[in-house]
C-alpha cells in the first residue's frame, strides 16, 4: 500500500480516502471534482487592516509634514514637527517586513473555502472542506495521483 498524503485528518492511500472518521475505499469513488465554497469575508478584512497598519504612519508623517508647513511658527517648531513626522514615517520600516510576510500568508491561505467533492454510492459527497489553498492542492494532487494509480490496476 502506498502512501500518498497524511496529516493528523486526512491520509491518502493506494486503497482508499480517510477523512477524520470517514473512509472513502478508492474503487467507490466514481467521480472527483473541486469547488470553492463561501468567501472568507475575514480574509479580507484581515488584508485590508495589514494594508492600512502599513499605510497609517506614512500618512501620519505625510499630514505632520504639512501641518509643518501650514502652520507660521518658528523655524525650530517647524524642524522639530517635521523631524517626528519623519521618524514616524520611518518607524513603518521595521514592521514592514513582519506585515508584508503576514499578508503573503493570507494570499497563500486564500480567500475562499475549498472543497473537494465526490460521488460514492450513488451520492454526491463532500470530501474535504478547507480554507488553507496550500494545504488542499496537496490533498487534490495525491487524490489525483491515487485515482490515477487505482485506475490502472
Amino acid at each position: 500500500m502506498v502512501t500518498y498524503y497524511s496529516d493528523k485528518s486526512v491520509q491518502i492511500t493506494s486503497d482508499a480516502i480517510q477523512i477524520g472518521d470517514h473512509r472513502y475505499p478508492l474503487r467507490e469513488l466514481a467521480r472527483v471534482w473541486h469547488a470553492k465554497g463561501a468567501r472568507s469575508w475575514r480574509a479580507i478584512a484581515g488584508r485590508g487592516a495589514i494594508g492600512m497598519l502599513l499605510l497609517g504612519p506614512l500618512v501620519a508623517a505625510a499630514v505632520g509634514i504639512a501641518i509643518a508647513f501650514t502652520l507660521h511658527t518658528s523655524l525650530d517648531v517647524t524642524i522639530a514637527i517635521v523631524g517626528v513626522s519623519c521618524l514616524l514615517g520611518l518607524g513603518v520600516g521595521p514592521l514592514a517586513d513582519f506585515m508584508l510576510e503576514r499578508m503573503d500568508r493570507s494570499y497563500a491561505k486564500g480567500s475562499h473555502s475549498l472543497e473537494i467533492w465526490a460521488t460514492w454510492r450513488g451520492q454526491q459527497v463532500m470530501l474535504l472542506q478547507t480554507g488553507d489553498a496550500l494545504r488542499f492542492g496537496q490533498i487534490y494532487r495525491a487524490l489525483q495521483r491515487a485515482l490515477e494509480s487505482s485506475a490502472t490496476r
